[in-house]
């Protein structure tokens, strides 16, 4: 028995891809790096590394996470523009005891002392669209304009999960603005006795729920991981509700030890894609809680 789950269209290959590893009793550390970095190396995906979405400087600047459910260790990477794969050196971080989670140049440097690549992000239609938002001068910078974290969550044959994630952050964000993705609670849990859990959307949403270790605490009472994600959204939707704010940018997505996973949002479609020992799909989530497979060609427009 095995699983694993990303979100977004853009997952489904690396998915696939990694979904191929678990069959032949692959880790699911080893399959969680190996569909993020596909995501991080293709500047096709504008949202997550190698030609990421720049902050209001002009600066790609990217977060990182990495959670060992059998350890319960994590490491991150936050604020780094330089780091050509943040997830893999957020790996490297979760072995450590202290010092896991670094920001900045001192995660530069890390990565550089641990021979990992280090590059400028930027590329040439990064930065097209960032002189475009400059001359439109937003109000406000949107969540989902361009701001898909990529999650995988994974479980391999051997019960051990994982769970990482990695993004360029909001569009045109404050110069040193971090989201929920590396903090671990908010845009990320993984705990192999009950499940892992990740968030995509504004982080600064996300943040306020704890999200992701909201969902993981339901699985352990019992919730399924779609419930669990519906309840932990819906909870935190109606107190935002109360507060007469308007309806957040959000979608979850939950593994559990079994296999089985989930997945809530508050979008009208949010397309993510997961698979077992059966095959791996791409589906498609509502707002109404709905999980339904599709095929590529319907999720045309949709990121």
């Amino acid at each position: 028995m095995f699983g694993i789950i990303g979100t977004w269209k853009m997952c489904f290959l690396p998915v696939r891809a990694a979904w191929e590893g678990l069959c032949e009793s692959g880790s699911s550390a080893d399959a969680v790096t190996s569909a993020v970095t596909r995501v991080e190396d293709d500047p096709a995906f504008c949202s997550v590394g190698f030609g990421g979405l720049p902050d209001r400087e002009g600066h790609v600047t990217l977060d990182a996470a990495f959670m060992n459910g059998d350890t319960l260790r994590l490491g991150a990477v936050m604020d780094a523009e330089y780091i050509k794969n943040p997830i893999l050196a957020a790996r490297l971080l979760c072995g450590r005891e202290t010092s896991c989670l670094l920001a900045g140049w001192g995660a530069e440097r890390f990565a550089a002392e641990n021979g990992l690549a280090v590059r400028n992000m930027l590329t040439p239609e990064s930065r097209r669209k960032w002189i475009d938002a400059l001359k439109r001068q937003p109000e406000r910078p949107d969540a989902y304009r361009g701001h898909d974290t990529v999650c995988v969550l994974a479980l391999d044959r051997g019960g051990g999960m994982t769970a990482g994630v990695s993004t360029s952050g909001l569009f045109m964000k404050e110069p040193g603005r971090v989201g929920d993705s590396p903090l671990v609670g908010s845009g990320f849990y993984c705990d192999s006795r009950f499940g892992a859990a990740a968030a995509t959307g504004l982080g600064e949403q996300v943040m306020r729920g704890c999200l992701s270790y909201a969902v993981v605490s339901l699985m352990r009472r019992g919730a399924s991981p779609a419930d669990a994600c519906r309840e932990a959204l819906s909870d935190l939707e109606d107190t935002r509700r109360r507060l007469g704010e308007e309806k957040g940018s959000i979608s979850l997505i939950a593994l559990a030890p079994d296999g089985r996973f989930g997945a809530a949002t508050t979008l009208g479609l949010f397309p993510f894609a997961a698979g077992d020992d059966k095959g791996v799909s791409l589906y498609a989530c509502d707002e109404k809680g709905g999980i339904r497979p599709v095929r590529e060609e319907d999720l045309e427009g949709a990121d």
